[in-house]
């Protein structure tokens, strides 16, 4: 065999268990959202109290009763927890929802008309790739006010420029196709044209940039809720973690489960979330 032939056996080989490994870090992805998601839609079947309720002393160990513990004024860690999935996911999900539609409207117009307008609109997105992105969400956070809706409306407005960035870069790709040049030269709307020709086609593009989204959008809100800037009525992971940190949980042995589950919880929903972004892009690109 020549040396082209062992080359090319290699080749398919690594593409082989690069592809294994690919859907393997896909499914445990899938696996791990699922059952976060599961958790937040069936919370009122699955946890054993009311996370408002006081149902035993404060600060209680773990038991067989409360699985967590209890918090400073007896409420059960453990339904908190399972609660603080539905307010932590729907963040996540509707901020990165905001975020794409502006990303996605960005990008296809930069994309679809890239010398003026385009090169104006890139230019912001840069502004906002390159600005300081903690101190700006701080402040607007801090600007807006403390409510679930400003803290969806600070994520996704903030986080937009990178959706815009990777659909533009696909737009420029396919207006140059064939189908496209000929609907343009036969006189088509280029409103008809974009939403016929370009936005379907970059439908997966975005979808693996949606669940990328999502992963960032559930780490800022856990980060803008411990520092005191998420709605201090709803209970999500972190403002588990904001309130164990007021009561100084970091120096007694609560920590261990009024700190730690919360944060555990942050990390496999982000963890989950960027799995599965990385396995579609994967299959959308095989390049990557």
């Amino acid at each position: 065999m020549t040396v082209t032939g062992h080359r090319q056996r290699a080749t398919t080989r690594t593409a082989l268990r690069s592809s294994r490994l690919s859907s393997l870090l896909g499914l445990t992805g899938v696996v791990i959202v699922g059952a976060l998601v599961s958790a937040a839609v069936l919370a009122p079947w699955l946890a054993p109290y009311d996370p408002t309720e006081r149902v035993a002393r404060p600060f209680l160990s773990p038991s067989w009763d409360h699985l967590l513990g209890t918090n400073d004024i007896g409420q059960d860690l453990l339904s908190e927890m399972i609660f603080g999935a539905r307010v932590s996911l729907t963040v996540g999900i509707v901020a990165a929802a905001v975020a794409l539609l502006i990303g996605t409207a960005v990008g296809v117009v930069a994309g679809y008309y890239p010398r003026r307008l385009g090169s104006v609109m890139m230019r912001g997105v840069d502004m906002i790739l390159v600005l300081p992105f903690l101190p700006l969400l701080i402040v607007l956070a801090a600007y807006l006010g403390r409510s679930l809706l400003n803290t969806i409306l600070v994520i996704g407005v903030l986080i937009w420029a990178e959706p815009a960035r990777v659909i533009r870069s696909q737009v420029l790709s396919l207006r140059s196709r064939e189908h496209v040049l000929a609907a343009r030269s036969m006189g088509a709307p280029d409103r008809w044209t974009i939403l016929r020709h370009i936005v379907p086609r970059t439908a997966l593009l975005a979808t693996g940039s949606f669940v990328r989204a999502v992963s960032n959008a559930i780490l800022l809100e856990a980060a803008l809720s411990f520092l005191g800037l998420g709605d201090p009525i709803q209970k999500s992971w972190g403002s588990t973690l904001f309130w164990a940190q007021e009561r100084l949980a970091f120096l007694t042995p609560a920590w261990k489960w009024w700190v730690l589950p919360p944060g555990l919880l942050i990390m496999m929903a982000s963890l989950g979330f960027a799995l599965v972004a990385f396995s579609l892009e994967e299959r959308i690109d095989p390049r990557l």
